[in-house]
């Protein structure tokens, strides 16, 4: 069975998105000691993109975690197979995440990240996905919300391909 691309959100769009978050989480950060943890591989671009905007310096810092293995549908058992690295006590904390979809992988993050004893942890979220979704976890800056839809391209993958499309992509089948 082949599948075709629809683009969702354009390369514009995104941007004018990613200015609009900088600008919020840079006002509401603005003097404090904040890192921000991508979540690998998918908030990448979404991160670089980010950091780029914002008003003030942040450090970086990366957690890559596992849920779905090779499939494309999640266990609901999320792995850590790569830590914080810094130390997070007493600062504010700020996850990037590509997506939600399920809500697992968002909910064990936040969960372990305030294992750490920060200040706070928030998420900064590029797509809310409702469609499937099984567990709420607060997202306190979202760039866009879709309904449904199997979404590609801007650090969002098909099997580790598509990823690096520099729009939002739902891919339809034929």
């Amino acid at each position: 069975m082949s599948s075709r691309k629809r683009c969702l959100i354009s390369r514009e769009d995104i941007a004018r998105r990613v200015q609009d978050l900088a600008g919020e989480i840079s006002r509401d950060y603005q003097g404090r000691d904040l890192v921000m943890v991508g979540v690998l591989k998918g908030a990448f671009i979404f991160l670089a993109d980010l950091v780029r905007e914002m008003s003030f310096p942040v450090e970086i810092d990366f957690v890559r975690l596992a849920s779905y293995g090779g499939a494309t549908c999640s266990t609901g058992e999320v792995h850590i197979t790569k830590d914080v690295e810094l130390s997070l006590e007493g600062r504010d904390v700020l996850i990037v995440e590509d997506i939600m979809d399920l809500g697992f992988t968002l909910a064990f993050l936040k969960k372990h990240l305030a294992s750490h004893k920060p200040a706070s942890v928030k998420i900064c979220c590029l797509i809310d996905k409702k469609e499937r979704r099984q567990v709420e976890v607060p997202l306190d800056y979202v760039g866009f919300v879709v309904e449904k839809g199997f979404l590609v391209g801007y650090g969002l993958d098909c099997g580790e391909q598509q990823r690096t499309l520099p729009e939002i992509f739902v891919l339809e089948k034929d």
